[in-house]
């Protein structure tokens, strides 16, 4: 394992049955990262995570988190990290009040002054209990719980599931600022593409079980572009066709003006522009949320998360 990476999966793999949910998944996570792990539902991300975090047991390869072996050092592992689940597993009738002596009990480094801090931030009451609070407040106070014991690494299982535009905002704030404050290394699922496309460094995207990309987020989008030109009834499609390849063409139309690849760079534009003998308007970068469409929107998913 790379000396700085905080997370590791080499190889990892999970059936139930004769249906493998993943499929030889390889990643790692660097100190200080947020990671994105993105897929659809059935893509494999939950099997991943629980594995991760020692809920689970791989059919074959490692999970390794601080290099110890999540299976075997589950306690050791959790003792330095934090996770806010997708379904909250927080009792409905306990309090912000009556949660905070049990978290004293079971993580002496927690503390009680960060935890109420960020919940008079959010505004979440202290004395309501949690089956009455709205869904933003029981993942604000989720999160709350977690960031007051300094994780190390902290696992967000798509930590804005249901919340509106305010308490996303909210969510990504106090997020945001925990990581410059502390550093901290996170991993998450999420189907929020937008809302984190400002605070994550690396995406991997999961199809089918199996790792499409694994890359920084900025050179993800980089490389995958909408290339416009000038229409020119004197090139012939078949010249265009053939001149995108210089660009890794993902999505182009015959007769079209315009055309989505995956495979930008500066000196390929020059040979496609020159090769097929069109003025190029515009390049426009896609955001995440159109790049995961075009790398996933043909997958239908399987059988497990």
């Amino acid at each position: 394992m790379h000396a700085e990476a905080i997370v590791r999966l080499q190889d990892l793999t999970v059936r139930y049955g004769r249906f493998t949910a993943v499929d030889r998944l390889s990643f790692e996570v660097p100190k200080g990262c947020v990671y994105a792990l993105l897929g659809r539902n059935g893509s494999g991300k939950s099997s991943a995570v629980r594995c991760l975090l020692g809920q689970q047991k791989p059919a074959a390869g490692d999970a390794r988190v601080f290099g110890l072996d999540s299976w075997r050092r589950r306690r050791r592992i959790m003792e330095r990290t934090a996770v806010v689940p997708e379904t909250p597993d927080v009792p409905p009738a306990a309090t912000a009040e009556t949660l905070r002596p049990f978290m004293q009990r079971v993580s002496p480094q927690w503390s009680p002054a960060a935890y109420f801090s960020r919940l008079d931030g959010f505004g979440v009451p202290r004395r309501t209990p949690f089956g009455r609070l709205s869904k933003g407040q029981q993942r604000q106070l989720s999160l709350a719980l977690a960031l007051a014991g300094s994780p190390e690494l902290l696992v967000l299982d798509d930590p804005t599931l249901g919340l509106d535009a305010v308490a996303r905002r909210s969510l990504y704030e106090e997020l945001v600022g925990e990581l410059a404050d502390r550093g901290t290394t996170v991993l998450m699922t999420t189907h929020d593409l937008a809302g984190v496309e400002g605070i994550v460094d690396r995406v991997g995207v999961l199809a089918g079980g199996s790792l499409l990309v694994d890359e920084p987020l900025e050179a993800l989008k980089l490389r995958w572009c909408r290339i416009r030109w000038l229409p020119s009834g004197a090139v012939p499609e078949a010249t265009i066709g053939h001149a995108l390849r210089h660009l890794e063409p993902h999505a182009y139309r015959p007769g079209a003006d315009h055309a989505v690849v995956r495979g930008f760079t500066a000196a390929g534009l020059d040979r496609f522009r020159e090769e097929a003998g069109l003025e190029v308007t515009g390049v426009d970068r896609l955001p995440l949320e159109e790049i995961f469409i075009a790398l996933c929107g043909a997958d239908n998913g399987g059988g497990a998360s």
